[in-house]
């Protein structure tokens, strides 16, 4: 598989997404780029948020890890049922009852303006990383498999990866995401497809029936891990964290609430969630058993990739011919840039509306401009972030990084969203900034010591820890609160 002709596939593709963006944006306002004029069809949005629930790193990471944690991951996913039945029924209300652009005007309506503010802050910095992470690891493959052959740099292959997302974006913003991700889940959709199909017949596996018991069959396929309640694989606490991921990264995130925010009405929004839950389940469930099979084809042939680079190396140069390494290629960056695309968008929306509240400041026209400005920004600040991830991150799954990094930063979102909703107390909101900075130090050295002195691995569970001691310091301020009233 040449270069040149990965080069002219990511081309065509490009192309299409542009071509969305110009058809479906052509007036696009702030409020067409925030909201999406509140008129997305719900299946269209469930069927997109696919694809940036899962990301690139999904994609490639929950195949690679399999080799060393069997199927421990779906306990995970199984929490997340849990997760996205609180967002349905509690938090979804929530939103469209206050009619809001940015859910952590919540925040501010709750607490004060210096909640709403953090809570932002915090997604800004979550989804900066959270997004750099993903894009960090298409734009390595992309690099390895291309552009070192052509001389390029990876700070260039970088800027290039973030422009087109700009390139696709900066028009219409959600309005356009919600249209151009159904078209990128369906490719990663249609990727895992095809990538089963020629490595199970590669395994000489015939129908779907041969393929189950194989993987059924595998030492690897193992889902439930109920013999040591300290490891981090302990079903108790992979099972409550994948609730609280789902909680947070999901129905706490201006990423992909702004997506549901952009359907017609609440009841639409839920069935969008409903039916998202299910499909997402069984697709999480596939990338395990793809991973069974990626890890029995590379030992079949030898192949000494593992973790992060399995399902690259098989796919471009397992042997397995054009097709699939063309396929994987659209797969892998139709994940990837379905989750960073919007990304991009929410944290115009978020930094535009709960920092500089241009709605309320500035009038329509100077509104267009700042967005645009801030669009660019960000934009920037992720192609940098990334470049400084080459430096940082070696030899590990992303995925386990980026969950962990997101228990410590989403951990006080889930703690200030909890106290609000959870109790009526109230909480000087001067309070706040230092009590979610104050948190993840708090949790990490709880997490040390627990780990050094007792053997208690936290693992994903860190966020719940982390939300639980947000929630313990507003309730000690509310106290003081109390009496100074």
């Amino acid at each position: 598989m040449s270069s040149t002709q990965i080069l002219i596939t990511i081309a065509l593709y490009f192309a299409v997404l542009v071509g969305i963006s110009f058809i479906v944006g052509r007036k696009g306002d702030s409020a067409t780029f925030f909201r999406g004029n509140r008129s997305s069809p719900w299946y269209i949005v469930a069927f997109g948020m696919i694809g940036a629930s899962l990301s690139g790193v999904t994609f490639i990471s929950v195949p690679g890890a399999v080799e060393a944690g069997a199927m421990n991951y779906f306990q995970v996913v199984l929490g997340y049922i849990v997760g996205y039945a609180v967002i349905g029924l509690v938090l979804m209300p929530l939103y469209y009852r206050m009619n809001l652009t940015s859910i952590y005007s919540y925040l501010g309506d709750r607490y004060g303006s210096a909640a709403q503010y953090t809570g932002s802050s915090f997604f800004l910095l979550s989804r900066i990383v959270g997004a750099s992470f993903r894009l960090y690891l298409v734009a390595g493959v992309l690099q390895t498999f291309v552009f070192d052959e052509m001389g390029i740099d990876f700070w260039q292959t970088v800027t290039f990866t973030v422009l087109l997302i700009w390139l696709y974006t900066f028009r219409s913003g959600i309005k356009t995401i919600v249209w151009t991700d159904t078209l990128q889940t369906l490719f990663m959709l249609v990727a895992v497809g095809v990538a089963i199909y020629f490595i199970s017949d590669s395994l000489e596996l015939n129908g779907i029936g041969s393929i189950v018991n194989f993987v059924a069959d595998s030492d690897l396929s193992q889902v439930f891990f109920w013999d040591d309640w300290k490891s981090d694989k302990y079903f108790v606490k992979q099972f409550l964290a994948g609730a609280f991921i789902a909680i947070v990264m999901t129905g706490l995130d201006q990423d992909m609430m702004q997506k549901n925010l952009t359907c017609r009405s609440l009841k639409d929004a839920q069935k969008n969630i409903f039916w998202f839950t299910i499909v997402l389940t069984i697709v999480n469930f596939v990338f395990l058993a793809l991973g069974v099979l990626l890890t029995a084809f590379a030992k079949a042939e030898s192949i000494t990739a593992s973790k992060d680079d399995l399902f690259p190396a098989i796919a471009i140069n397992g042997g397995l011919g054009i097709g699939i390494g063309l396929v994987f290629l659209l797969g892998l960056i139709a994940a990837a840039y379905s989750s960073a695309d919007s990304a991009l968008t929410s944290l115009t929306t978020s930094f535009s509306v709960d920092i500089v509240k241009i709605e309320t400041r500035f009038t329509e026209k100077r509104q267009e401009w700042l967005r645009k400005l801030f669009h660019i920004g960000f934009s920037v600040i992720l192609i940098l972030v990334i470049v400084s991830f080459e430096y940082v991150i070696k030899d590990a799954s992303v995925i386990n990084k980026l969950f962990v990094f997101a228990g410590y930063t989403y951990g006080p979102l889930l703690g200030l969203f909890g106290f609000g909703i959870l109790t009526k107390l109230k909480v000087n909101h001067k309070a706040i900034p230092f009590i979610a900075v104050a948190s993840p130090f708090i949790t990490y050295a709880i997490s040390h010591l627990s780990s050094t002195y007792g053997g208690f691995e936290f693992g994903f569970f860190i966020l719940l820890l982390n939300g639980a001691v947000t929630f313990l310091g507003l309730w000690l301020v509310s106290l003081f609160f109390r009496n100074e009233e």
